[in-house]
């Protein structure tokens, strides 16, 4: 089992960055793929980014490539979203979520989720 806790959301006005965190307990992140989601309301939970540690690899969704950089430290058993030049579109509750295997967009394969936090961009 592998508990995930968000951090660092809140209010910017547009142009502003945040910088989101996941926390894992109960086992290390190694081998996982950790993948960050968002939410707006009356919308579906869709891909942002995601990353594999122990591979080494990145993967971000078209509308974040450019602004928003995904990061981990193995040792310290964190991830994070570094959100730069924000946009009152990305107002969302972000959600970090793991699985085993393969780095993938598909929220449907994701065993693990955090609770959220929420992310508010004014213009």
């Amino acid at each position: 089992q592998v508990q995930l806790v968000e951090s660092g959301g809140g209010s910017v006005q547009a142009g502003g960055s945040l910088r989101l965190s996941c926390a894992a307990s109960g086992r290390t992140f190694s081998g996982y793929s950790v993948g960050w989601f968002r939410q707006a309301p009356g919308k579906e939970r869709l891909f942002v980014a995601g990353i594999k540690l122990s591979a080494g690899i990145t993967y971000y969704g078209d509308s974040v490539k450019g602004r928003f950089t995904v990061s981990g430290d193995n040792a310290e058993n964190m991830v994070y979203l570094q959100m730069n030049s924000l946009k009152p579109e990305d107002t969302a509750v972000y959600y970090c979520a793991a699985k085993d295997g393969l780095l993938t967009v598909v929220k449907t394969q994701y065993k693990y989720w955090g609770q959220g936090t929420q992310v508010t961009v004014s213009s």
